[in-house]
Protein backbone atom coordinates (compact mmCIF):
# COMPACT_ATOMS: atom_id res chain seq x y z
CA UNK A 1 0.00 0.00 0.00
CA UNK A 2 1.64 3.54 -0.99
CA UNK A 3 1.13 6.09 1.76
CA UNK A 4 1.50 9.73 0.96
CA UNK A 5 2.10 12.71 3.65
CA UNK A 6 4.58 12.81 6.00
CA UNK A 7 6.10 12.46 8.98
CA UNK A 8 8.56 14.10 11.07
CA UNK A 9 11.96 12.20 12.27
CA UNK A 10 11.08 9.55 14.86
CA UNK A 11 7.27 9.34 14.11
CA UNK A 12 8.52 6.78 11.58
CA UNK A 13 6.78 3.73 13.44
CA UNK A 14 3.28 5.61 12.88
CA UNK A 15 3.56 5.41 8.79
CA UNK A 16 4.70 1.61 9.09
CA UNK A 17 1.25 1.06 11.59
CA UNK A 18 -0.59 3.08 9.60
CA UNK A 19 0.54 1.10 6.45
CA UNK A 20 0.03 -1.91 8.32
CA UNK A 21 -3.56 -1.59 8.79
CA UNK A 22 -4.38 -1.62 4.70
CA UNK A 23 -2.90 -4.69 4.86
CA UNK A 24 -3.48 -6.78 8.12
CA UNK A 25 -6.61 -5.03 9.13
CA UNK A 26 -8.75 -4.47 6.29
CA UNK A 27 -8.14 -0.47 5.69
CA UNK A 28 -10.06 0.94 2.66
CA UNK A 29 -9.23 4.75 2.68
CA UNK A 30 -8.15 6.75 5.95
CA UNK A 31 -6.07 9.53 7.69
CA UNK A 32 -3.92 10.10 10.61
CA UNK A 33 -2.58 13.21 11.98
CA UNK A 34 -0.37 14.49 15.25
CA UNK A 35 0.42 17.20 16.81
CA UNK A 36 2.92 17.73 19.00
CA UNK A 37 3.40 20.93 21.05
CA UNK A 38 1.47 22.79 19.10
CA UNK A 39 2.63 22.27 15.77
CA UNK A 40 2.31 19.27 12.99
CA UNK A 41 4.35 16.03 13.15
CA UNK A 42 2.47 13.31 10.90
CA UNK A 43 0.30 13.98 8.52
CA UNK A 44 -0.50 10.87 6.41
CA UNK A 45 -3.66 9.36 4.19
CA UNK A 46 -3.79 6.48 2.21
CA UNK A 47 -6.59 4.09 0.04
CA UNK A 48 -9.43 5.65 -1.32
CA UNK A 49 -11.73 8.35 -0.95
CA UNK A 50 -15.04 6.60 -0.80
CA UNK A 51 -15.52 3.24 0.47
CA UNK A 52 -17.68 1.63 -2.26
CA UNK A 53 -15.08 3.62 -4.85
CA UNK A 54 -11.79 3.78 -6.11
CA UNK A 55 -10.96 7.66 -6.54
CA UNK A 56 -7.88 8.35 -4.44
CA UNK A 57 -7.89 9.71 -0.61
CA UNK A 58 -6.46 13.49 -1.13
CA UNK A 59 -5.41 15.67 0.76
CA UNK A 60 -8.35 17.32 2.64
CA UNK A 61 -10.19 14.39 2.59
CA UNK A 62 -12.76 14.13 4.90
CA UNK A 63 -15.52 11.98 6.49
CA UNK A 64 -18.03 11.51 8.80
CA UNK A 65 -16.48 11.10 12.50
CA UNK A 66 -19.62 9.81 14.50
CA UNK A 67 -19.31 9.97 18.46
CA UNK A 68 -15.57 11.53 17.96
CA UNK A 69 -18.27 14.30 17.67
CA UNK A 70 -18.80 14.65 20.94
CA UNK A 71 -15.46 15.97 21.98
CA UNK A 72 -15.96 18.74 20.04
CA UNK A 73 -19.65 19.40 21.32
CA UNK A 74 -18.26 19.28 24.81
CA UNK A 75 -15.92 21.76 24.19
CA UNK A 76 -18.41 24.23 23.04
CA UNK A 77 -20.20 23.94 26.44
CA UNK A 78 -16.76 24.32 28.36
CA UNK A 79 -15.83 27.04 26.49
CA UNK A 80 -19.06 28.92 27.77
CA UNK A 81 -18.29 27.82 31.06
CA UNK A 82 -14.61 29.41 30.78
CA UNK A 83 -16.46 32.71 29.78
CA UNK A 84 -18.41 32.88 32.07
CA UNK A 85 -21.88 32.06 30.51
CA UNK A 86 -22.55 28.59 31.51
CA UNK A 87 -22.24 27.04 35.27
CA UNK A 88 -21.63 23.41 35.36
CA UNK A 89 -23.29 22.93 38.83
CA UNK A 90 -26.16 24.86 38.25
CA UNK A 91 -29.96 22.84 36.96
CA UNK A 92 -30.06 22.16 33.59
CA UNK A 93 -33.44 23.98 33.96
CA UNK A 94 -31.72 26.98 34.87
CA UNK A 95 -31.22 27.77 31.02
CA UNK A 96 -33.65 24.89 29.86
CA UNK A 97 -36.80 25.31 31.93
CA UNK A 98 -38.87 22.37 30.11
CA UNK A 99 -35.52 20.23 30.54
CA UNK A 100 -37.80 19.98 34.59
CA UNK A 101 -40.23 17.62 33.70
CA UNK A 102 -40.45 14.06 34.66
CA UNK A 103 -38.01 13.95 37.84
CA UNK A 104 -35.07 15.78 35.94
CA UNK A 105 -35.49 18.89 38.14
CA UNK A 106 -32.24 18.07 39.88
CA UNK A 107 -30.06 17.33 36.86
CA UNK A 108 -26.71 19.29 36.32
CA UNK A 109 -25.14 20.76 33.86
CA UNK A 110 -22.34 18.47 34.55
CA UNK A 111 -24.29 15.55 35.02
CA UNK A 112 -25.05 15.86 30.79
CA UNK A 113 -21.50 15.79 30.05
CA UNK A 114 -20.82 13.27 31.51
CA UNK A 115 -23.12 10.71 30.74
CA UNK A 116 -25.00 11.07 34.51
CA UNK A 117 -28.32 12.38 33.21
CA UNK A 118 -30.07 9.09 33.01
CA UNK A 119 -31.27 10.04 29.79
CA UNK A 120 -30.04 7.43 27.16
CA UNK A 121 -33.19 6.29 25.52
CA UNK A 122 -36.45 7.76 23.72
CA UNK A 123 -39.33 6.11 24.77
CA UNK A 124 -40.47 6.82 21.26
CA UNK A 125 -37.26 7.03 19.02
CA UNK A 126 -37.36 9.95 16.74
CA UNK A 127 -36.85 9.25 12.65
CA UNK A 128 -34.45 10.39 11.20
CA UNK A 129 -35.80 13.07 9.94
CA UNK A 130 -37.59 14.20 13.28
CA UNK A 131 -33.68 14.27 14.95
CA UNK A 132 -32.50 16.07 12.28
CA UNK A 133 -35.20 19.22 13.88
CA UNK A 134 -33.28 20.64 16.95
CA UNK A 135 -37.18 21.27 18.28
CA UNK A 136 -38.13 18.17 17.91
CA UNK A 137 -34.82 16.48 19.80
CA UNK A 138 -34.97 19.17 22.80
CA UNK A 139 -38.73 18.19 23.07
CA UNK A 140 -38.26 14.49 22.85
CA UNK A 141 -35.23 14.59 25.97
CA UNK A 142 -37.24 17.47 27.82
CA UNK A 143 -40.31 14.86 28.16
CA UNK A 144 -38.79 12.24 28.45
CA UNK A 145 -38.41 10.69 32.42
CA UNK A 146 -34.89 9.08 33.50
CA UNK A 147 -34.25 5.66 33.65
CA UNK A 148 -32.00 6.28 36.71
CA UNK A 149 -31.90 8.96 38.92
CA UNK A 150 -29.38 11.53 37.19
CA UNK A 151 -26.22 12.07 38.98
CA UNK A 152 -26.45 8.19 40.40
CA UNK A 153 -24.60 6.45 38.07
CA UNK A 154 -23.43 6.77 34.46
CA UNK A 155 -24.61 5.06 31.12
CA UNK A 156 -23.56 6.10 27.47
CA UNK A 157 -25.88 8.51 25.87
CA UNK A 158 -24.93 7.86 22.57
CA UNK A 159 -27.78 9.64 20.77
CA UNK A 160 -29.34 11.94 23.42
CA UNK A 161 -26.23 13.46 23.79
CA UNK A 162 -27.08 15.09 20.38
CA UNK A 163 -30.14 17.04 21.71
CA UNK A 164 -28.94 17.32 25.52
CA UNK A 165 -25.41 19.61 24.38
CA UNK A 166 -27.09 21.50 21.36
CA UNK A 167 -30.28 22.82 23.12
CA UNK A 168 -27.92 23.84 25.95
CA UNK A 169 -25.55 25.51 23.45
CA UNK A 170 -28.47 27.24 22.15
CA UNK A 171 -30.01 28.03 24.60
CA UNK A 172 -27.26 30.07 26.43
CA UNK A 173 -25.74 31.54 22.96
CA UNK A 174 -29.23 31.99 21.03
CA UNK A 175 -27.41 30.38 17.91
CA UNK A 176 -27.77 26.77 16.37
CA UNK A 177 -24.53 24.92 17.82
CA UNK A 178 -22.98 23.74 14.44
CA UNK A 179 -23.26 27.63 13.47
CA UNK A 180 -21.80 28.62 16.97
CA UNK A 181 -19.36 25.80 16.60
CA UNK A 182 -18.06 26.84 13.63
CA UNK A 183 -17.61 30.41 14.59
CA UNK A 184 -16.30 29.90 18.13
CA UNK A 185 -14.39 26.62 17.55
CA UNK A 186 -13.55 25.71 14.15
CA UNK A 187 -13.15 29.31 12.59
CA UNK A 188 -10.59 30.49 15.10
CA UNK A 189 -8.61 27.56 15.04
CA UNK A 190 -8.38 26.54 11.48
CA UNK A 191 -9.50 23.06 12.10
CA UNK A 192 -11.21 21.19 8.96
CA UNK A 193 -14.39 20.06 10.85
CA UNK A 194 -18.33 20.80 10.73
CA UNK A 195 -21.32 20.23 12.74
CA UNK A 196 -23.70 20.57 9.37
CA UNK A 197 -21.51 20.68 6.25
CA UNK A 198 -21.67 23.37 4.18
CA UNK A 199 -22.97 22.80 0.27
CA UNK A 200 -19.22 23.42 -0.22
CA UNK A 201 -17.30 20.87 1.23
CA UNK A 202 -19.89 18.64 0.43
CA UNK A 203 -17.02 17.10 -2.70
CA UNK A 204 -14.32 16.81 0.06
CA UNK A 205 -16.29 14.35 1.99
CA UNK A 206 -16.20 10.25 0.47
CA UNK A 207 -18.42 7.82 1.28
CA UNK A 208 -18.73 5.73 4.13
CA UNK A 209 -20.08 2.38 4.83
CA UNK A 210 -19.09 -1.17 7.22
CA UNK A 211 -16.26 -3.37 6.59
CA UNK A 212 -15.57 -6.86 7.68
CA UNK A 213 -12.34 -6.92 9.81
CA UNK A 214 -10.12 -9.90 8.31
CA UNK A 215 -10.51 -13.88 10.15
CA UNK A 216 -7.71 -13.13 12.30
CA UNK A 217 -8.73 -9.69 13.53
CA UNK A 218 -12.25 -10.42 14.12
CA UNK A 219 -10.55 -13.58 16.31
CA UNK A 220 -8.28 -10.91 18.15
CA UNK A 221 -11.31 -8.99 18.67
CA UNK A 222 -13.98 -11.09 19.74
CA UNK A 223 -16.56 -9.19 21.93
CA UNK A 224 -17.23 -10.75 25.61
CA UNK A 225 -20.64 -12.80 25.75
CA UNK A 226 -22.28 -9.92 27.79
CA UNK A 227 -21.37 -7.00 25.93
CA UNK A 228 -22.63 -9.58 22.62
CA UNK A 229 -26.17 -10.43 23.90
CA UNK A 230 -26.77 -7.00 24.98
CA UNK A 231 -26.73 -5.56 21.68
CA UNK A 232 -28.84 -8.39 20.52
CA UNK A 233 -31.48 -7.54 23.35
CA UNK A 234 -33.68 -5.52 21.34
CA UNK A 235 -35.19 -4.63 24.77
CA UNK A 236 -31.56 -3.88 26.43
CA UNK A 237 -30.55 -0.19 27.66
CA UNK A 238 -27.74 -0.72 25.27
CA UNK A 239 -29.96 -1.21 22.04
CA UNK A 240 -32.47 1.14 23.20
CA UNK A 241 -29.72 4.08 23.54
CA UNK A 242 -28.67 3.04 20.33
CA UNK A 243 -32.29 3.34 18.72
CA UNK A 244 -32.87 6.36 20.13
CA UNK A 245 -32.92 7.18 16.30
CA UNK A 246 -34.63 4.54 14.02
CA UNK A 247 -34.32 3.30 11.79
CA UNK A 248 -30.27 4.09 11.03
CA UNK A 249 -29.73 6.86 9.21
CA UNK A 250 -28.43 7.14 5.55
CA UNK A 251 -24.91 8.40 6.66
CA UNK A 252 -23.61 9.16 3.10
CA UNK A 253 -27.16 11.36 2.45
CA UNK A 254 -26.42 14.92 2.06
CA UNK A 255 -29.68 16.09 4.27
CA UNK A 256 -28.14 14.16 7.46
CA UNK A 257 -24.18 15.40 6.92
CA UNK A 258 -26.45 19.12 6.60
CA UNK A 259 -28.22 18.40 9.92
CA UNK A 260 -25.93 19.17 12.96
CA UNK A 261 -26.53 16.02 15.74
CA UNK A 262 -23.00 16.78 18.39
CA UNK A 263 -23.44 13.23 19.21
CA UNK A 264 -22.75 11.82 15.93
CA UNK A 265 -23.07 13.72 12.82
CA UNK A 266 -19.72 15.56 12.73
CA UNK A 267 -17.16 15.67 9.58
CA UNK A 268 -13.85 16.37 9.68
CA UNK A 269 -10.60 15.41 7.96
CA UNK A 270 -7.66 13.58 10.38
CA UNK A 271 -5.62 17.28 10.49
CA UNK A 272 -9.05 19.16 11.65
CA UNK A 273 -9.58 16.78 14.72
CA UNK A 274 -5.89 16.80 15.56
CA UNK A 275 -5.36 20.31 15.41
CA UNK A 276 -8.78 20.89 17.85
CA UNK A 277 -7.24 18.88 20.32
CA UNK A 278 -4.08 20.55 20.15
CA UNK A 279 -5.94 23.87 20.60
CA UNK A 280 -7.38 22.31 24.14
CA UNK A 281 -4.41 21.98 25.33
CA UNK A 282 -1.79 24.58 24.13
CA UNK A 283 -1.32 27.27 21.26
CA UNK A 284 -1.65 25.61 17.80
CA UNK A 285 1.60 27.14 15.40
CA UNK A 286 2.15 29.29 17.92
CA UNK A 287 -0.53 31.29 17.74
CA UNK A 288 -4.72 30.13 19.31
CA UNK A 289 -5.46 27.95 22.14
CA UNK A 290 -8.93 27.60 22.71
CA UNK A 291 -8.81 26.36 26.39
CA UNK A 292 -7.54 28.10 29.20
CA UNK A 293 -5.27 25.37 31.13
CA UNK A 294 -7.65 24.96 34.26
CA UNK A 295 -10.29 24.07 31.61
CA UNK A 296 -8.22 21.51 30.21
CA UNK A 297 -7.85 20.26 33.79
CA UNK A 298 -11.84 20.10 34.32
CA UNK A 299 -12.26 18.80 31.23
CA UNK A 300 -10.16 15.60 31.84
CA UNK A 301 -11.32 15.57 35.82
CA UNK A 302 -12.95 11.96 36.04
CA UNK A 303 -16.46 12.21 36.91
CA UNK A 304 -17.85 8.52 35.50
CA UNK A 305 -15.98 5.44 36.45
CA UNK A 306 -16.89 1.79 36.46
CA UNK A 307 -19.77 -0.50 35.03
CA UNK A 308 -21.34 1.47 31.88
CA UNK A 309 -24.96 0.29 31.77
CA UNK A 310 -25.40 1.27 28.04
CA UNK A 311 -21.77 0.15 26.75
CA UNK A 312 -21.84 -2.86 29.03
CA UNK A 313 -18.43 -2.42 30.37
CA UNK A 314 -16.04 -0.56 32.53
CA UNK A 315 -15.93 3.22 31.52
CA UNK A 316 -14.30 6.26 32.20
CA UNK A 317 -15.34 10.05 31.69
CA UNK A 318 -14.27 13.23 31.98
CA UNK A 319 -16.37 16.58 31.05
CA UNK A 320 -17.66 15.47 27.99
CA UNK A 321 -14.26 13.27 26.89
CA UNK A 322 -13.62 9.60 27.59
CA UNK A 323 -10.25 8.92 29.55
CA UNK A 324 -7.95 6.28 29.07
CA UNK A 325 -8.68 2.97 30.19
CA UNK A 326 -9.48 -0.60 29.28
CA UNK A 327 -12.58 0.58 27.21
CA UNK A 328 -10.75 3.20 25.72
CA UNK A 329 -7.04 3.15 25.36
CA UNK A 330 -5.31 6.07 24.49
CA UNK A 331 -2.16 7.70 24.83
CA UNK A 332 -1.29 7.57 28.83
CA UNK A 333 -3.17 8.13 31.55
CA UNK A 334 -3.30 12.23 30.93
CA UNK A 335 -5.38 11.59 28.11
CA UNK A 336 -8.50 12.75 26.99
CA UNK A 337 -10.80 12.40 23.80
CA UNK A 338 -13.19 10.49 21.96
CA UNK A 339 -13.94 7.85 19.76
CA UNK A 340 -16.28 7.35 17.10
CA UNK A 341 -18.15 3.87 16.59
CA UNK A 342 -16.48 1.94 14.78
CA UNK A 343 -13.77 4.04 13.71
CA UNK A 344 -12.60 7.37 14.33
CA UNK A 345 -10.38 8.55 17.42
CA UNK A 346 -9.43 11.90 18.75
CA UNK A 347 -7.27 12.88 21.69
CA UNK A 348 -5.03 15.13 23.39
CA UNK A 349 -2.03 14.20 25.88
CA UNK A 350 -1.29 17.36 28.00
CA UNK A 351 2.12 15.61 29.45
CA UNK A 352 3.42 14.85 26.06
CA UNK A 353 1.89 17.86 24.07
CA UNK A 354 0.68 15.47 21.61
CA UNK A 355 -3.24 15.35 19.77
CA UNK A 356 -4.22 12.69 17.35
CA UNK A 357 -6.48 12.58 14.84
CA UNK A 358 -7.65 9.60 12.59
CA UNK A 359 -10.54 9.01 10.17
CA UNK A 360 -11.85 6.49 7.90
CA UNK A 361 -14.48 5.72 5.77
CA UNK A 362 -14.94 2.07 6.67
CA UNK A 363 -16.77 0.81 10.02
CA UNK A 364 -16.59 -2.03 11.98
CA UNK A 365 -18.47 -3.19 14.88
CA UNK A 366 -16.12 -1.92 17.49
CA UNK A 367 -17.74 0.63 19.87
CA UNK A 368 -14.93 2.62 21.97
CA UNK A 369 -11.20 0.59 20.68
CA UNK A 370 -11.01 -0.01 17.22
CA UNK A 371 -8.21 -2.15 16.14
CA UNK A 372 -6.83 0.27 13.29
CA UNK A 373 -7.28 3.62 15.73
CA UNK A 374 -5.25 1.39 18.36
CA UNK A 375 -2.62 0.60 16.08
CA UNK A 376 -1.55 3.38 15.45
CA UNK A 377 -1.90 4.73 19.51
CA UNK A 378 0.40 2.08 19.87
CA UNK A 379 3.31 2.74 17.20
CA UNK A 380 2.68 6.74 18.47
CA UNK A 381 3.68 5.78 22.25
CA UNK A 382 6.61 3.64 21.03
CA UNK A 383 7.68 6.78 18.99
CA UNK A 384 7.59 8.53 21.86
CA UNK A 385 9.42 5.90 23.99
Amino acid sequence: MDVNGTVAEGFEPVRKAFAANFVLLGERGAAVAVYRGGHQVVDLWAGTRDVDGDTPWEPGTAQIVRSATKGVAAAALLLLHQRGELDLDAPVGTYWPEYKAAGKEHTRVRHLLAHRAGVPLLDRPLTPEEAADPDLGAAAVAAQAPVWEPGADHGYHAQTYSWLTGELIRRITGRPAGEWIADEIAGPVGADLWLGLPESQHARVGRVGPVEAPETASLRTRPKRAVAEAYGDPDSLTRRAFAAITPLPDENAPAYRAAALPASNGIATAGGLARFYASLIGEVDGGTRLFAPETTELARSEQSAGPDRVLVVGTRFGLGYMLHGSASPLLSPASFGHPGRGGALAFADPETGIAFGYVTNGFRKSVTADPRAQALVRALRTALA
